[in-house]
């Protein structure tokens, strides 16, 4: 597997999916998601209502990123696809994001993104907090376009419960990438320069989601690989705008 490899050639690196037990098996809900729980990262102390889910280890390394600078949000317009309990919001306007948009399918997760928005970061001076319900980017405002997206998308590729809160945030697959890629493309939501930063595991179909990308007219690239050392291998693809004509990125 070459970790360097970029665009077409990168399908070529990727691992096919793990077995289909091993993948229900890895990805078997926990029961107490329709109870009120808590969840501390960083200092900040989160409540976490019923339904809303909590960021496991691939969405920590976003937020560490985030929140580092090795995903740039500092004077940008940021995204966080899949707000959740907004942790990605907050890292974002913390770093000193132009603008967060807090964007998810499930209105409890963007209320509750907002509520932890205001409380941990409040009114920043510089930084506009807009969150927004919906599906992909189907209810984002007009205006300028996006510098950063980040997404930890529910692609995992078999299904592995009937709940719709479960399906919702692990198991719609990688069509859903397909739909994602597809809009930013047709909507002309990335700016020159954009960055689009997606996390998944090789529970997903690793190589159908990449060519949804490159399907768009984007140019993948792997920014960070993790092996969780029990199977499963964890890639952080940075995926920018492929100009034609040039043979590289915008």
């Amino acid at each position: 597997m070459d970790l360097t490899a970029t665009g077409p050639a990168l399908l070529d690196h990727l691992p096919p999916p793990l077995p289909g037990e091993r993948i229900i098996a890895l990805n078997q809900p926990r029961g107490d998601l329709h109870t009120t729980r808590s969840y501390e990262w960083n200092g900040w102390a989160f409540d976490v209502p019923p339904g809303v889910f909590i960021p496991g280890w691939t969405s920590r390394l976003i937020h560490e990123r985030l929140l580092d600078g090795r995903i740039e949000t500092r004077g940008r317009r940021y995204a966080a696809m899949g707000a959740g309990l907004g942790v990605e919001a907050i890292a974002a306007a913390v770093r000193g994001a132009r603008e967060v948009h807090a964007i998810d399918v499930h209105p409890e997760s963007v209320a509750a993104a907002t509520r932890h928005y205001a409380r941990i970061v409040g009114e920043r001076p510089g930084t506009a907090f807009l969150p927004v319900t919906g599906d992909l980017f189907g209810h984002l405002p007009g205006g300028p376009r996006l510098d950063v997206v980040t997404f930890n998308p529910p692609a995992v590729s078999r299904t592995v419960s009937d709940a719709p809160d479960v399906v919702r945030n692990v198991c719609v697959g990688a069509p859903l990438l397909a739909a994602f890629f597809a809009q930013i493309a047709e909507k002309d939501l990335l700016a020159p320069g954009g960055e689009i930063f997606v996390i998944v595991s090789n529970t997903a179909d690793l190589r159908g989601i990449v060519q949804h990308a490159l399907d768009g007219g984007f140019h993948p690239e792997i920014a960070h690989f993790h092996d969780w050392g029990d199977g499963v291998l964890t890639f952080l693809f940075r995926i920018t705008r492929d100009v034609p004509g040039t043979g590289g990125q915008a």
